[in-house]
C-alpha cells in the first residue's frame, strides 16, 4: 500500500503535531482532521496565559513521577524516542526561537501562543480541516474503521481528557479508567482570603497523607492557588475526587524544619523583645500576611515579644510550620484544565500508540491516562504521544 487514509479525531496539540509528523514524513497518505469544536488548537492559543508554555527543560527533576503523578514510567520509554531535546529541535527547525525561563519552562520567545499555532498548521498543511464535526461513534468494519460513515484506514483519537467514557470509545471493550479534574485551585472559607493577591514560597500538604508540593503560592480572595496548589491538586486529583474535593491543608511557611523553625521564632523574641511581633518578621513572609498569622496563633495585635510567653512562641512556630486550612472545594485554573484518567496504558502498546485489541486504532495525549503538573510538562507529553502514533501509523500504512 503507498498510502492509506487516515482520520485524526481531535484537532489539539496531539493531533496536529501527529499530522505535521505525518505529512512530513509520508505525503501521499490522506490526513482528515475532525474536531468538536471551532477551530483547531484552541487550547494551544490560550495556554501559559497565551505565551505557551510547550515544554520544559526536565532539568532539576529527581524522577519523571515528579512531573507525570500518572503515566511516568510510560512517558520514560517514550522519551527516548521523542523528547524535550527533539521537541526544542523540532520547533527551531520549523522557524520557531525558544526561551528557556529560569524556572526550566520553554516558551516561544516571541512570548506569543499563536506562533506555536500558526507553525504547526502550517506544518500540517495538506491534511483536511473539518471544524464543528463531533465523531459520537467509531465502527471497526473490515480492513480499516467507519467513522460517522466515511471509511478510513486508520484512526488517531487525540480528543483530550473525556468527558463521557462511555460515549466515542463505548463498546470498543476498552479499560477506561474514570477521568477526573486535575490541575485546580483550592476554595477556602478563611479570613486569610483578605490577603488576596499575597505571594509567598510555601510548602503544601494535605493532612494525614503523603501528598506534598512546595513552589510559589497565591493567596486570591476564594482560597488558595499557585504553582504549589496547583501540583498538589495533580498528585492527590483522585484523592481528592474520592472525598468530594474536603480535606485539610496544611500549609508550611517557612521552608525550614520544625526545629529550625522554632528557633527562629525563639530569636526574633530575644533579640527584640520590646517590639511588636506584627512589625518583626521573617524575610521569606510579607508583612500584612505576618500580622495574619501572628493573630492565627492567638497572639493579639500590638503585643511585644517580650509579652508572647513560650507557649505563645510555640503556637506560633507551630502556625508557621503546619497551618491547617479546610478545603471547601475546588475551582478551575484558566483554561488549563486538565483530567487525570483515560484510555489505561494496559490497553496501548507503546511502541506504536496502537490499542491492542484494535489493529488501525491509535491514542495520543490526554485521552490516555497520562496527565502532568504545570510547566509544560502536558504539552510535551501531547507531542511526545502524537509523534509516537503518528510513527505507529506511517509503519502500519506504508510499506
Amino acid at each position: 500500500m503507498s498510502g492509506g487514509k487516515i482520520a485524526i479525531i481531535g484537532a489539539g496539540a496531539a493531533g496536529v503535531f501527529a499530522a505535521a509528523r505525518l505529512r512530513r514524513t509520508s505525503p501521499d497518505l490522506e490526513i482528515v482532521l475532525l474536531e468538536a469544536g471551532p477551530r483547531p488548537l484552541a487550547k494551544v492559543a490560550v495556554t501559559g496565559g497565551g505565551r505557551c508554555n510547550l515544554s520544559n527543560t526536565f532539568h532539576g527533576l529527581r524522577s519523571l513521577a515528579e512531573a507525570y503523578p500518572r503515566g511516568a514510567r510510560w512517558m520514560e520509554r517514550a522519551f527516548r524516542r521523542f523528547g524535550p531535546e527533539e521537541t526544542r529541535t523540532w520547533f527551531e527547525e520549523a522557524g520557531v526561537r525558544l526561551l528557556v525561563q529560569e524556572d526550566e519552562c520553554i516558551f516561544p520567545a516571541s512570548q506569543d501562543a499563536m506562533q506555536i499555532v500558526r507553525t504547526l498548521l502550517r506544518e500540517a498543511q495538506g491534511s483536511s480541516w473539518r471544524t464543528g464535526c463531533r465523531v459520537t461513534r467509531l465502527e471497526p468494519v473490515d480492513g480499516g474503521w467507519q467513522v460517522e460513515g466515511e471509511h478510513f484506514d486508520a484512526v488517531l483519537v487525540t480528543t483530550g481528557g473525556l468527558s463521557r467514557p462511555d460515549g466515542l470509545l463505548g463498546g470498543l471493550d476498552l479499560e477506561i479508567v474514570p477521568p477526573v479534574p486535575s490541575l485546580f485551585t483550592f476554595r477556602i472559607d478563611d479570613p486569610v482570603t483578605a490577603m488576596s493577591g499575597t505571594v509567598v514560597r510555601a510548602g503544601v500538604a494535605l493532612a494525614g497523607t503523603k501528598f506534598r508540593a512546595e513552589g510559589p503560592l497565591l493567596i486570591t480572595d476564594w482560597g488558595m492557588s499557585g504553582p504549589a496548589i496547583l501540583k498538589l491538586s495533580s498528585y492527590a486529583a483522585r484523592h481528592l475526587a474520592e472525598r468530594q474535593y474536603k480535606a485539610e491543608l496544611l500549609v508550611r511557611w517557612l521552608p525550614e524544619t520544625d526545629e529550625i523553625i522554632r528557633a527562629r521564632v525563639r530569636e526574633m523574641a530575644s533579640v527584640s523583645p520590646q517590639r511588636q511581633v506584627s512589625s518583626t518578621h521573617p524575610k521569606e513572609i510579607p508583612s500584612r500576611l505576618w500580622a495574619c498569622l501572628a493573630g492565627r496563633s492567638g497572639i493579639p495585635e500590638g503585643r511585644r515579644w517580650a509579652e508572647v510567653g513560650a507557649l505563645g512562641l510555640n503556637r506560633l512556630a507551630a502556625t508557621l510550620a503546619a497551618d491547617p486550612y479546610p478545603i471547601a472545594g475546588k475551582s478551575r485554573f484558566r483554561e488549563e484544565f486538565v483530567t487525570c484518567g483515560g484510555v489505561s496504558l494496559a490497553e496501548i502498546d507503546p511502541a506504536t500508540q496502537q490499542a491492542r485489541k484494535h489493529p488501525g486504532l491509535f491514542f495520543a495525549g490526554e485521552v490516555l491516562d497520562i496527565d502532568a503538573i504545570t510547566g509544560g510538562f502536558n504539552l510535551q507529553a501531547a507531542w511526545t504521544t502524537g509523534w509516537i502514533a503518528a510513527e505507529g501509523i506511517r509503519k502500519t500504512l506504508v510499506p
